[in-house]
């Protein structure tokens, strides 16, 4: 089941966090980083394809810590912080220098970008935490992913865009 599926799966669940309305501010923010730093969306759906994929391998390093890390630094707002406690300033630097290459937006852009993003990436992990206190069905998915390509936090802000603006 891909990441977006999971997203779906917690907004239909009324166990599980997620709803309608956080998608929507995740979706909100996302569109917003592309705004502020004035890349187009294309560009931005790649930068968080990017970065979701070092955040799957940041957390993949310590998973009992995973669900303190997205509690903790949820969010759809900056939070410079976010980055610094998921990514390694190593980690961090190889991160930058990706996005650069891949999408030849300026590594100064990128830095000031991430603490927009990281956030963002969280918020749409945490919809999956569970009411009762046993998991996080969408956290799980994203670290238990086999690197078939079924993780792409990009996709699932578009899938998302795209289920929001759906009749009713």
């Amino acid at each position: 089941m891909n990441l977006f599926e999971q997203v779906l799966g917690a907004i239909n669940n009324p166990n599980q966090q997620g709803n309608q309305d956080q998608l929507a501010a995740i979706i909100n923010a996302a569109s917003q980083i592309a705004g502020q730093q004035g890349i187009d969306p294309q560009t931005t759906q790649t930068v968080l394809s990017i970065v979701g994929n070092y955040a799957q391998s940041a957390l993949r390093q310590n998973p009992q810590q995973a669900q303190n890390l997205v509690n903790q630094y949820v969010g759809t707002s900056a939070n410079l912080r976010s980055v610094d406690a998921l990514f390694t300033p190593e980690l961090k630097a190889k991160l930058i220098g990706e996005i650069s290459q891949r999408t030849g937006v300026q590594q100064q852009q990128i830095e000031s970008l991430l603490p927009l993003a990281v956030p963002v990436i969280l918020n749409l992990l945490q919809m999956g935490n569970d009411s009762g206190g046993s998991g996080n069905s969408v956290l799980q998915s994203f670290l238990d992913a086999d690197g078939s390509g079924q993780v792409d936090v990009g996709d699932a802000i578009q899938l998302g865009l795209r289920f929001l603006n759906q009749p009713k």
